[in-house]
Parts: structure tokens; sequence; C-alpha cells
């Protein structure tokens, strides 16, 4: 078995990544470790995130992975740089992804993104479209209380439908045509915001596009292989708890998770 792509996230959200790597690049070996003793990171200090991020990779590095994928919007946001300088692999974020698929899905150039206060507050979705595609209009919005829902299992409730209504609201009086999902809780809750925006606004996970850029710069697929490696999955929080709501959301190659204790 060859070396593993690592990921992170600060807890199930990044499980969405994971999936479409598992989909797409079945015979790569894929550790995944959801920071979930200490989740939510979108209101945390962004100083105290990017040394979340820091410690996080430094435990991957153990595995001697061939490249590492920050799946969390919020850690990305302060720290994706800082790790691509220091990391002699590739590093992937989720952000940049997330923003092509964007551009690509509206119509009328008015677009939306919804993320944690960290993220959204980083600025680093309103660069990343400035820089891509400064004609658009943009609509960014701050979404607390989402993560929390999905952490619960809560992803379709009347309280999270309630919720995003008050939320999504100015994104609706925009007139966005396309909502990029900027966190990777949120296509968890896909049902309910197409609900809420309508059947004529295009939701964008930037899950997929993540998984083909790290599938395109590692080679591709791997078909070539015979092996399919089951994943490792880590957590810094309950074992149970990742494993029965992980494996919910992600699927059966959750079983068998093991729990990260910091020196």
């Amino acid at each position: 078995m060859g070396r593993p792509i690592a990921m992170f996230d600060s807890g199930f959200g990044g499980l969405t990544v994971a999936r479409a790597l598992i989909d797409l690049m079945p015979h790569e070996h894929l550790v995944y470790l959801g920071d979930t003793g200490r989740y939510p990171y979108g209101p945390r200090p962004p100083e105290e995130v990017r040394c979340f991020a820091l410690q996080i990779t430094d435990e991957l590095l153990r595995y001697d992975p061939k490249a590492l994928v920050v799946a969390c919007n919020t850690a990305g946001a302060v720290a994706l740089e800082e790790l691509q300088d220091r990391l002699d692999i590739p590093v992937f974020g989720v952000i940049d992804p997330g923003v092509r698929s964007l551009i690509q899905a509206t119509r009328n150039g008015r677009v939306g993104v919804i993320g944690t206060v960290g993220t959204i507050n980083s600025g680093a979705y309103q660069r990343a479209v400035g820089s891509a595609a400064p004609q658009l209009e943009l609509t960014a919005l701050a979404c607390p209380g989402l993560v929390e829902f999905v952490e619960r299992g809560e992803t379709d409730s009347e309280q999270v439908h309630v919720l995003a209504q008050r939320l999504l609201a100015p994104a609706i009086e925009a007139g966005v045509d396309a909502l990029l999902l900027g966190c990777t809780h949120y296509p968890y809750l896909a049902r309910t915001l197409g609900d809420v925006m309508g059947r004529d606004v295009v939701l964008v996970s930037s899950a997929d596009e993540t998984a083909f850029e790290v599938s395109h710069l590692l080679g591709g697929p791997g078909a070539e292989d015979t092996e399919t490696p089951a994943p490792t999955f880590l957590t810094t929080g309950d074992v149970e708890w990742f494993t029965d709501l992980g494996g919910r959301l992600l699927g059966p190659e959750l079983a068998g998770a093991r729990q990260v204790v910091w020196d």
C-alpha cells in the first residue's frame, strides 16, 4: 500500500470531501482526522484555528502522506497558505475549487456564498471570487448555528429550516442564482437549503471539485492498482459518537475509527 492522502476537518463536514475522494480514487489510502473534540471552528479566533490546523497536520504527518487536504473552510481560510509554504507535499484547500464551480454555475452573474463566521469574516471567498471573476455580484453570508445542527444529526428539522430562512433571506433578496456552500458541513443540509432558496437556485458544493483537483494533480484515480485499502478515520472526541453519526453521513467505511489523544 502506497503513501496515503491525509485530510482533516473540524468534525464531520469534511466527510463530504472524503466521500468524493473515496468514490473517485478507490485505490488510494485515505487518512481522515475529525477534530470533534474542539468543534465548531467557526466562532473561534483565527489564531486559535491556525494553531489547531498546525497541530493536526503534525499528527497526520506521522502517516507519511503524499498529500494533505484541508477539508475545512474555516481552517483553510486562516492556515492553508502557511501549510503550503511549510510542507513539501501538495496541500489542497476547498475554497478555490468551490469558487470555480460557482463561476460555472451562475447565469445571471449574481452569486452567494454561505459559511461560518470565521470563514466569511476572513474574506477568503470574497478575495477568491474578486480575483477569479470580478464581474460577479457576490453576497457573502455568515451562518452561525448550521454546523451545530449537522453535528447533532439534525439535518431536516423544523428548527434548522427556520434558522436557514432567516440566515438566507439576504441572498434571496439579492436574486442570486447560484449559492456556494462554503462549509463542508452544509451539503448535509442541501434539502433544507434548497427548499429555502427555491428550485431555480443552484447549490454548489466544493467536495466533488476538490476531489477532481486532487485526482488530477496526483495522477488520476489509480485505476491500474488492484488493492482497495480501507480508509483510516481518527477523531479527537468521542469515538462512539463519531462512528455512529459519521457512519450515517459517510457510509460503512467509517467503522473502526480511533481516537487521537494529544500529548
